[in-house]
């Protein structure tokens, strides 16, 4: 008797996942570490200069974490409600920070007590920075208006009231000392000039703008607000040049990394998406745990911070590269040692022995070994299988159409065994790896159980799906049928160009050589 043959499961060529450099790069970080915080973060900032230390912004409170350090090195808490947007100054020394009663308060990174407060908001003020002469402030708040502060003086230099509603970001020209830029829920960004009276440049972003980015060189802006995240060209008087909508909820922030060539989103929909800055397509994401209120990117790319709804601060170091050190390792044997005597061809007077090899079956392989058909169907559609590797199922029910036993194996089922099964080829039958053998298990389920159809609401949603999906297939396939047509056509209006250009030849003269 010859002994049974596992079933042959087909091996599919499969779509992989490209790996990319962007691939590799972005996922070159550590395990996150996850820090929790006394409530939402609204602002996350790193120092310019090492050791890079960064400023969380959650509740009444600025925390100054180390690079590497999961408590606080520094706290600044002289804040009597909710603390906004604390920032850096470019030279590292300096911390300015919003605050819900309206002022302003600038902080020496050394010390505790604020060195200068500025008062002049008459509503929370959610967006301050520095401009980049380094002895200004800029602000935004939910009086609608843009202030300008002197930071020697304590005094307010100019304020702009051009704005209908909150502001909420804002940010400045690292090229020009005199431009900064806010963004409002009255959905325009404008570009102010601290050398004029009214902004220089309104832009309609369509929606509430949460965030707003200015490139290194000044010329490209970028706003975030709804699901849209749109670069404008600054010196073409704003200039629409793409509008990206790759997420599902608001976009609430933006970051650039240190080479400027990849542009960084967070969401509400707990995703961080990166864009290449030449292409402005998505490189990689970032999947999180919840809603994300604030990104930053670490000099060099080393350490990205995410702040989140939930008051969770998820950081994320670079991994080390591997150094390749030369150590006094134990010398190993020759690779020639391991490979001893694998070519070794036998003699006539050898006697070989040969080692018998245990043949583990499956479960399904020792059903059908003993010719248990239903069962066997059975086992390949419990959700391992029938979900992961959906191809051992149908090779399955390949062999038992191979035997003429399959419509024995699915006849005399319950209404569960038949709505699963149902599930399965109404999902599977429209992947053409799968459609011939499903195809013909769907023809054998309708004409068993066409007697029932009308006696279970849930098997009947299951045959209707079926129909529905096998109707969607076929006028995709005609529609298919329809592209090859035109394209025929475009072939055979190619060739026949072709022809006459030949014919051209012959008739100026070109004739073929007679022997």
């Amino acid at each position: 008797m010859a002994s049974y043959k596992p079933v042959v499961v087909p091996a599919h060529p499969r779509l992989g996942e490209r790996i990319t450099q962007d691939t590799v790069y972005w996922q070159g970080y550590k395990t996150p570490v996850q820090i929790k915080e006394f409530g939402a973060v609204n602002k996350i900032d790193f120092s310019p200069v090492p050791p890079y230390n960064y400023a969380v912004t959650a509740s009444s409170r600025i925390h100054i974490y180390g690079h590497y350090s999961q408590e606080p090195i520094k706290t600044f808490s002289r804040f009597k409600d909710a603390a906004y947007c604390a920032t850096y100054r470019d030279d590292g020394n300096l911390l300015v920070a919003g605050s819900e009663e309206g002022s302003i308060r600038l902080f020496d990174i050394s010390g505790k007590a604020p060195l200068r407060q500025f008062d002049g908001h008459t509503k929370p003020v959610h967006v301050v920075g520095f401009l980049s002469d380094k002895y200004r402030v800029f602000s935004g708040g939910d009086d609608y208006s843009s202030n300008l502060w002197d930071i020697p003086s304590a005094t307010e230099i100019v304020s702009y009231s051009e704005h209908n509603d909150y502001v909420r970001c804002g940010c400045a020209s690292k090229v020009n000392a005199d431009v900064f830029i806010t963004g409002s829920y009255d959905h325009t960004v404008k570009l102010f000039d601290a050398r004029t009276k009214s902004s220089v440049m309104t832009i309609e972003h369509g929606q509430p703008v949460e965030s707003v980015l200015l490139f290194p060189s000044g010329g490209l802006l970028v706003s975030a607000g709804g699901r849209y995240v749109k670069v404008w060209d600054v010196l073409k008087g704003g200039q629409l040049l793409v509008s990206l909508k790759n997420h599902h909820k608001t976009v609430t922030c933006l970051c650039l990394n240190s080479s400027g060539q990849r542009l960084l989103s967070g969401s509400l929909d707990r995703h961080v998406k990166i864009y290449s800055t030449t292409s402005y397509k998505v490189v990689h994401s970032f999947n999180y745990a919840t809603s994300i209120l604030s990104l930053a990117l670490s000099p060099e790319d080393e350490t990205i911070v995410v702040g989140m709804t939930n008051g969770v601060l998820n950081v994320k170091h670079r991994k080390p590269e591997e150094r390749k050190e030369k150590s006094q390792k134990k010398r190993q044997p020759a690779y020639r040692t391991y490979v001893k005597g694998r070519t070794y061809m036998p003699k006539q007077e050898d006697f070989c022995v040969s080692k018998p090899v245990k043949r583990v079956l499956r479960k399904y392989d020792k059903l059908l070994k003993s010719f248990h058909s239903s069962k066997a169907l059975d086992a390949v559609l419990e959700p391992p299988i029938r979900l992961y590797t959906p191809e051992v199922t149908v090779a399955v029910m390949q062999e038992l159409h191979r035997r003429g036993t399959l419509r024995s194996a699915l006849a005399g089922r319950d209404e569960k065994q038949i709505n699963l099964l149902l599930t399965f080829v109404a999902r599977r039958v429209i992947e053409p790896r799968f459609t011939p053998v499903l195809v013909t298990v769907a023809d054998m389920i309708t004409d068993i159980y066409q007697p029932v159809v009308g006696q279970s609401a849930i098997v009947d949603r299951q045959f209707l799906r079926l129909q529905e999906a096998i109707g969607k297939e076929i006028d995709y396939q005609e529609e298919l049928l329809e592209v090859l047509g035109m394209m025929d056509t475009l072939f055979a209006t190619f060739t026949k160009k072709r022809a006459t250009y030949l014919e051209e030849n012959k008739s100026n003269g070109l004739r073929p050589l007679e022997e």
